[in-house]
């Protein structure tokens, strides 16, 4: 782009002519305001035969000439009228005929859009902080498909535009079509509910499609609800909605971002006539691989062919290593043989040296010697034992009270049985047991000469 546009026109020796000077005028306007956004009022508005469309944008201050040719004017939605607030989309040209300065327009959109654009710039701001359109979350598409689903309105260009392009490029791979609305408020339900099902029926890849629009015919996809269920597919999904100028939140959080449905269509569907140039190379290589490894096992062959002896004369070596291998068994097998029979003599000699017969014999005796001095034993034990008791016995008699009661004396006993040691221990009129040396007496004690007596005269 020339920095200083002016520098161009040379208008201090040229003479220009009016259609010259018009023409370089409107080149310097078009080169200078290609693609601007202006915000106005619908007037004049004019429809031709030709479909083209003509009004002039104004507002408060002054008016400019629009045109919007028939190609742009049938992708605009919204019902054009004088008096609607718009605002466009193109660059600014010169009509040469007249010297009108006037717009091209590309793009015509109502300028109550802008609150649409705020909640698309917040949200688009929340998702990216959130981290869902990070590269990290990206899932690369797969290089051969086999089926593919695809979101989108039944009818319409988009789906026949898929079609045709898998049709040329790749015949092979399966379409499945989960139908929902693309437009409106009801779209939104609809085409989260089509993710999840799409996601759930185990596709390969995911085409979330929709044909260009307005802002607000587009604005379905720039809902949270739709950007996180965009977000929670599984399977690789390429969103292409709209036109390649056209950008929505769901582009942000795909996978990857399509300029159109048929480009989306391209980035999925391999190439059939690239796919048999690489079978082809490929079945090419593996027959040189295969010829190559043929001539290297031959030639590895030939060379162990060569050095591999007769079977004749390795079993004649293994005939004479069996014999040598019996002989050798057969001596140890004899010394071991010998060794045990040996050893089986020393054991058998010292068997006898301690056979049984002998052990019993001494122990009978010793049991017949035991026989013999157990009864004396006893005996002179009981004698001892007897004389030990009978001298324990007149021990004791001499200490018994017993043996006191005999020579008179006797025990009085109290009503509990114990023994009266003291005059104290009694009370006048009290009963006592008097035991004697044989028998015993009831007593009554009259006076013990501690307190007064009282004796009743009835007793």
């Amino acid at each position: 782009m020339i920095k200083d546009p002016f520098a161009r026109l040379g208008l201090d020796r040229e003479v220009l002519t009016v259609s010259q000077l018009n023409g370089r005028a409107r080149v310097l306007l078009e080169d200078v305001f290609t693609n601007i956004w202006v915000e106005g009022e619908i007037s004049n508005l004019a429809r031709p035969a030709s479909g083209h469309v003509y009004f002039t944008l104004k507002d408060s201050g002054a008016q400019v000439r629009c045109a919007l040719f028939r190609n742009n004017a049938a992708r605009v939605r919204q019902a054009l009228k004088d008096g609607l607030a718009v605002k466009v989309r193109g660059k600014v040209s010169l009509f040469e005929g007249r010297g009108d300065y006037q717009l091209i327009l590309d793009t015509v959109e109502p300028a109550g859009d802008g609150a649409l654009r705020l909640a698309f710039d917040a949200l688009k701001e929340k998702l990216s902080a959130e981290g869902l359109f990070s590269a990290e979350r990206k899932v690369p598409l797969p290089a051969h498909p086999r089926r593919i689903g695809i979101i989108s309105s039944p009818t319409g260009a988009v789906i026949r535009d898929i079609i045709s392009v898998f049709r040329r490029r790749a015949p092979q791979v399966q379409l499945t079509l989960i139908p929902t609305a693309v437009q409106g408020r009801e779209a939104i339900p609809q085409i989260v509910r089509a993710l999840k099902l799409a996601d759930a029926r185990g596709f390969d890849a995911l085409i979330l499609a929709r044909g260009g629009g307005s802002l607000e015919d587009l604005w379905c996809f720039n809902e949270e609800a739709v950007a996180r269920a965009v977000d929670a597919c599984v399977t690789p999904i390429v969103s292409a909605v709209g036109h390649e100028t056209d950008v929505s939140i769901s582009d942000f959080v795909a996978d990857v971002r399509a300029p159109t449905p048929s480009a989306a269509a391209e980035l999925l569907a391999p190439d059939a006539s690239n796919l048999v140039r690489q079978v082809e190379s490929l079945h090419r290589r593996l027959v040189m691989l295969m010829r190559n490894r043929l001539t290297h096992d031959r030639l590895r062959l030939e060379g162990m062919a060569r050095r591999l002896r007769h079977p004749g004369e390795r079993l004649r070596q293994q005939a004479q290593r069996l014999d040598d291998l019996d002989m050798r068994l057969r001596r140890a097998f004899e010394r071991s043989l010998n060794t045990r029979r040996e050893r089986l003599i020393r054991l058998e000699t010292r068997l006898a040296g301690q056979h049984p017969g002998r052990q019993l014999a001494l122990l009978r005796q010793r049991l017949d010697s035991l026989a013999e001095r157990l009864p004396r034993a006893m005996r002179e034990g009981l004698k001892a034992r007897r004389l030990q008791l009978q001298s324990q016995v007149q021990t004791l008699h001499v200490v018994s009270p017993l043996a006191t009661l005999g020579r008179g004396y006797s025990i009085l006993l109290d009503e509990r049985g114990q023994a009266i040691r003291n005059a104290a221990q009694t009370q006048t009129g009290q009963r006592l047991t008097a035991r004697l040396g044989e028998g015993q007496l009831q007593v009554r004690v009259e006076d013990n000469h501690l307190t007064p007596v009282t004796l009743s005269l009835l007793d």
